[in-house]
């Protein structure tokens, strides 16, 4: 979105908000690294937002910072990229990050999922953006080589990734099917039941390849969707995900392999993907399935959002932008 931001002609500072007061040049360094086309300056938050036209924040912690150190009138948009209450268990988390939908910011939805969870849990409106899926990264491959085995996406410390639930339903489906790779990525694994090829953190380009080379994985999620899921549809993948109306809000896909959340239920839909006849023919119609855009129009949705908050102010930018602030509609434009 800062990206977006930036080709619709903002000038942009990621402010980085740090409450353990760690190295920033080394916040910095990561940041460069991880994403080296960034076009834009990266700062420590100060007391006040001052010198700045406008805020966006990106999670509850920065919404409930950016409530208490703006500038009167100066207008705030909070880009709410899942219903951020469900991290935690009921409790005073919960209730803090439930708040931050409430602070006036102006929010902006990602996903049907997260529009429609305001609505139904806080009775906010806001405001919405599709997914997009990086499909000039993830697809098929030419020439294909032969499938097999399934990849894991490793998240231990995130438990709306179901890594626990994951790792008991691989150790049934290795049971059963011994003869196929299990291949990870993201965080290392630690005392696994069964044996893993594990690809540690892995660039999109380097990860499309793996994914061309399995024949289903893994793709938890409690909350909003995993992009995952879709990234590997593109590619040719069958995604297995654990079954439930918040995942499927943004994700209405023919291939997808729904599966009961429990050990057994992810096992059998693993051991279903791998045993199914033609694997290349059933390779190419899971890749030509997705109908999903890229990014572009997300990104050109959110600029017209911080247009429309901006132009009062500066008058200038995003002359061109969309300018529809319909509510509760997946034909916002």
């Amino acid at each position: 979105m800062m990206e977006a931001a930036r080709v619709a002609g903002f000038t942009n500072t990621l402010l980085f908000y740090d409450r353990y007061r760690s190295d920033h040049a080394h916040n910095t360094e990561v940041i460069r690294s991880a994403w080296p086309w960034l076009e834009c300056e990266v700062e420590p938050v100060g007391e006040t937002l001052i010198g700045f036209d406008g805020v966006i924040a990106s999670s509850w912690p920065t919404a409930h910072v950016a409530a208490r150190r703006r500038l009167p009138g100066q207008p705030v948009i909070y880009f709410v990229q899942d219903f951020e209450p469900y991290f935690y268990p009921r409790g005073s988390e919960y209730a803090i990050a439930q708040d931050s939908y409430r602070l006036g910011h102006r929010n902006v939805s990602l996903g049907a999922m997260v529009r429609d969870t305001l609505a139904a849990e806080l009775s906010v409106e806001s405001d919405y953006v599709p997914f997009g899926c990086d499909t000039d990264v993830y697809g098929l491959r030419a020439p294909t080589i032969p499938r097999s085995g399934v990849v894991f996406y490793a998240k231990r410390g995130n438990d709306r990734r179901g890594h626990r639930l994951a790792v008991l339903a691989l150790s049934e489906f290795h049971r059963r099917h011994p003869d196929q790779p299990i291949h990870t990525y993201g965080d290392a694994p630690r005392d696994l039941p069964f044996p893993v090829i594990d690809h540690g953190g892995l660039p999109p380009a380097r990860l499309n390849e793996l994914y061309n080379s399995v024949i289903a994985g893994v793709a938890m999620s409690f909350t909003n969707i995993s992009l995952v899921a879709e990234e590997m549809l593109a590619a040719g993948v069958v995604p297995v995900v654990n079954d439930s109306p918040l995942a499927r809000a943004d994700l209405a896909n023919p291939h997808v392999a729904w599966a009961d959340p429990t050990p057994l239920g992810i096992a059998d839909a693993l051991s279903a993907a791998v045993t199914q006849p033609a694997l290349d023919a059933r390779a190419r119609a899971v890749s030509a399935s997705v109908a999903t855009a890229g990014w572009a129009e997300t990104g050109r949705l959110f600029a017209g959002v911080i247009a429309e908050e901006l132009d009062p102010l500066t008058g200038t930018a995003g002359n061109d932008l969309p300018r529809s602030r319909e509510k509760g509609s997946d034909h916002a434009r």
